[in-house]
């Protein structure tokens, strides 16, 4: 395997993890006011909602190093498909941004407000910050898929006759379901058992829901007029698994397979990576008409290459144990061994 091939594996690895991660964190915010209360309806007393996010508490914004990993990858390795993904996608990157900053700050200064109106303010603001992010990676996966428009010089440009086609707009629906399903999941792992089965019956909803909704890019696919992937086998197989595991969560969740569940939605959300990724190899990015840029255009020289792998060795490893950790050093359900956080 060359060096080329191990950074484009690595680069794929950073960003299903965070898809993986930060995803429930996406999911958590979308979802928190109806996983706060027993009965799955908003709740109304003023502090009765921090439950669900207590349970993503100990790592948020510490799961957002997979994406800062991601982009230095991007930026190091590839820094030809970082200019032409940056510029071509420059709406929706700077729309995940947004929601991220905004979802970040609403969730810390919510438990701050002293009225309930101002509670309801910084609530929606969550919402919106989990939403906004889950929509437009959905909409990135969905162009990537379908295939970016290019200009007469050379450089990739979406607009909204590009985003606003029934493919990309059905992956971007698909994105915020499942990740939805995604952080219900992880709230029913960290939850006590009457939040833990509301979680759940949410979950699997949210789980049928995402699989409905994506069977309308995958039959515009199918009619041609979907994703232009090259490697039609390995793309039918990983849709297979997507599906497998979108089937798996909701059998899980409905039985009440806690552990199960989350472990199906986390292989549902790093699949579309693999699937952008291996689906057009050996392209990185691609017109609606197949041809693109190619791994040998978009990495760059062997020697850089070579001095970043050292860093590489020392950093990815780093990353990997602290996420391990964090994990095991807050374990357990959320109010039983930890403090509440917002």
């Amino acid at each position: 395997m060359t060096l080329q091939i191990c950074w484009l594996v690595l680069l794929g690895l950073l960003l299903a993890g965070y898809f993986v991660l930060g995803g429930y964190d996406y999911g958590v915010q979308m979802l928190h006011p109806l996983l706060d209360s027993p009965d799955g309806r908003p709740a109304q007393r003023p502090g009765a909602r921090n439950a669900a996010l207590d349970a993503m508490a100990p790592f948020f914004l510490g799961n957002e190093v997979w994406l800062v990993a991601f982009a230095g990858v991007l930026f190091g390795a590839f820094p030809h498909l970082e200019g032409h993904l940056l510029s071509g996608l420059y709406p929706l990157v700077v729309a995940i941004l947004l929601g991220l900053v905004v979802g970040g700050a609403a969730v810390q200064l919510r438990g701050r407000a002293r009225g309930a109106r101002a509670r309801r303010w910084w609530g929606a603001l969550i919402v919106c910050g989990g939403a906004l992010p889950a929509l437009c990676w959905g909409l990135v996966i969905g162009l990537l898929l379908h295939g970016v428009p290019r200009r007469a010089d050379g450089s990739f440009h979406i607009g909204l006759p590009e985003v606003g086609t029934p493919f990309v707009l059905g992956c971007g629906a698909t994105a915020v379901l499942l990740f939805a399903a995604h952080g219900a999941a992880f709230v029913a792992l960290r939850q006590a058992p009457e939040r833990a089965r509301t979680a759940r019956q949410l979950g699997a909803r949210l789980v049928r829901a995402a699989g409905a909704v994506g069977l309308l890019p995958l039959l515009l696919t199918l009619f041609g007029a979907g994703a232009a992937v090259r490697n039609h086998t390995t793309a039918a197989l990983l849709v297979a698994a997507l599906a497998a595991a979108c089937a798996g969560a909701w059998w899980f969740l409905t039985h009440g397979h806690r552990t199960a569940a989350f472990a199906a939605t986390c292989c549902a959300t790093l699949l579309p990576v693999p699937l952008v990724f291996a689906g057009h190899y050996p392209y990185l990015m691609t017109t609606p008409s197949g041809a693109g840029l190619t791994i040998d255009e978009a990495v760059t020289d062997q020697a850089t290459l070579t001095i970043l792998s050292a860093f590489g060795v020392l950093v990815v490893p780093a990353i990997l144990a602290y996420q391990a950790w964090s994990w095991w050093a807050f374990r357990g359900r959320t109010g039983q061994r930890h403090p509440h956080y917002f």
